[in-house]
C-alpha cells in the first residue's frame, strides 16, 4: 500500500487511527507514516467498539455540517476552522446528543455529572 499526502495540506503532527489489519500493521505502511510524520493509533486486539464512536463522529461531523459546503474549493485552513467551529461550539455546547439523559450536548452534560460529583 502506498500513501500518497495531498499537495495541499500539511501532514506534520497527523494522527491515523485505524484498525489492526494486515495492511496497517505493516513496515512498508509504518514507514510511509513516519515519512510524512504521521503517528498512527489503533486499540488492541478484540477492540474493535472504540473506533465505532468515532465513526459515527465523523459521520456526523460530515452530514451535518461538511458536505453542506464545498469543500474542495476551499483552502484547508478554512475547512479546519469550520470543523473546528463546528465541533467547538455546535456539537460540543448546543447539539443534541441522544445517548445522553435529557439529550444534552457532550459539554453540558460533563458540566452536570461535575456538578453531582461536588
Amino acid at each position: 500500500m502506498r500513501l500518497k499526502a495531498p499537495a495541499r495540506c500539511a501532514t506534520h503532527a497527523a494522527f491515523l487511527h485505524s484498525n489492526r489489519g494486515s495492511q496497517f500493521t505493516s513496515a512498508d505502511f509504518r514507514k510511509s507514516l513516519a515519512r510524512y510524520e504521521t503517528v498512527q493509533s489503533m486499540s488492541g486486539t478484540g477492540r474493535c467498539y472504540d473506533n465505532a464512536r468515532m465513526e459515527s463522529f465523523f459521520a456526523t461531523l460530515k452530514k451535518e455540517k461538511l458536505y453542506q459546503l464545498q469543500t474542495g474549493k476551499m483552502p484547508m485552513v478554512k475547512v479546519k476552522s469550520v470543523g473546528f467551529r463546528y465541533i467547538m461550539t455546535y456539537y460540543n455546547r448546543e447539539r443534541i446528543y441522544t445517548a445522553n439523559p435529557g439529550g444534552l450536548a457532550p459539554a453540558m452534560y460533563r458540566q452536570a455529572a461535575r456538578g453531582l460529583a461536588a
